[in-house]
């Protein structure tokens, strides 16, 4: 397996040394509780957070749901596929007392909250909080339903509204302590654009990183990267037959117009759902999950396990936020990804 770095940078650190290794557990118990923002669309919201209890976690289906038919729906949906099924965070506990970095998660298209809940533990190990709410009628409980949002601008306009609502929240309530001074935005797929969209749209927002998919996209205006002037990361999974090899170069172009440092990590033998949590839980979503053929040469393969997926998808987002919210400079560059060119 070849990851390959690019740091398509302006004014980029250079560090010999990592400062730090953000492939590896930060020093604190990853941590998470619940919260509901009541309205006319409710949202559910998870977060995770630092802690420095000893805990551990446990069956998916049952830490994110509290519904017994959505129970037994997801663990339905788990069988046969490779979604992951252990969670690591402990439920509730105490979180640190100081202000801790804030980033606003957003799921795929039709996906869940905790869709990518490894990358949010591994963050809250290095000390940052992470919240995520199900976009109503755009989640996993709504596809194929009449309530279902289409994959258009409007859908776009209101992942925006609910991402404002969870900045809002978190930096008015007291239940986790935020640092309303570092804020970032990460998403997949779908979330790349709305993280993309809530950078530019947000002034409290330092910085986006977005999974497998362009922020700039034709098929869902509203994201000019060009005029985008702060931090941007985005991974891009190279066997990625959901977005097609035209959304990658899409990545690339965004990447090239930002004006603002940006980086990009290209995984080899990854799909579109290789770096989340669900691959497999339905048909729309298997790519990344077992068997396929190469998007790049129709050669017969086998997806990169989508455990080693998350793990690189944290090892990014930690080193992107920790060299834009703890100043540690030249994070990204300063990694070692398993051998990979970095330039």
């Amino acid at each position: 397996m070849i990851w390959l770095l690019l740091a398509c940078a302006k004014d980029v650190e250079e560090t010999a040394q990592p400062i730090t290794d953000y492939s590896q557990a930060g020093p604190y118990q990853p941590a998470q509780r619940r919260i509901t923002l009541d309205g006319e669309r409710p949202l559910t919201v998870e977060i995770w957070y630092p802690s420095e209890e000893a805990a551990s976690g446990g069956p998916v289906a049952e830490v994110f749901l509290s519904d017994p038919e959505r129970i037994v729906a997801y663990q339905s949906a788990m069988q046969g596929s490779c979604a992951t099924e252990q969670t690591q965070a402990g439920w509730e506990l105490q979180p640190l007392t100081t202000e801790q970095p804030l980033l606003v998660f957003s799921h795929c298209h039709e996906c869940l909250r905790f869709s990518s809940f490894s990358v949010a533990e591994h963050l809250a190990t290095w000390g940052f909080v992470v919240a995520a709410a199900d976009h109503v009628g755009n989640s996993f409980w709504e596809k194929d339903t009449e309530q279902a949002l289409g994959l258009n601008t409007d859908t776009l306009a209101l992942r925006l509204s609910d991402q404002e609502r969870v900045l809002d929240a978190l930096l008015s309530q007291d239940a986790v302590p935020v640092d309303p001074e570092r804020l970032a935005a990460f998403g997949h797929s779908f979330g790349s654009v709305t993280s993309g969209l809530l950078a530019q749209e947000d002034l409290r927002i330092q910085g986006a990183l977005g999974l497998a998919a362009p922020m700039e996209n034709p098929l869902l205006p509203g994201v000019e990267t060009s005029t985008l002037d702060k931090p941007l990361a985005i991974l891009l999974a190279v066997e990625d037959n959901s977005i097609t090899a035209l959304g990658n170069q899409l990545i690339v172009s965004n990447l090239e117009d930002a004006p603002n440092t940006t980086y990009r990590l290209d995984v080899a033998d990854a799909g579109h759902w290789s770096v989340s949590d669900i691959a497999g839980i339905h048909p729309d979503v298997q790519a990344g999950c077992g068997s396929d053929e190469r998007m790049t040469d129709g050669a017969d393969f086998e997806y990169l396990d989508p455990a080693v997926g998350s793990a690189i998808a944290g090892h990014f987002t930690a080193a992107f936020v920790a060299e834009l919210l703890l100043d540690d400079a030249g994070a990204v560059s300063a990694q070692d990804f398993d051998g990979a060119l970095v330039e």
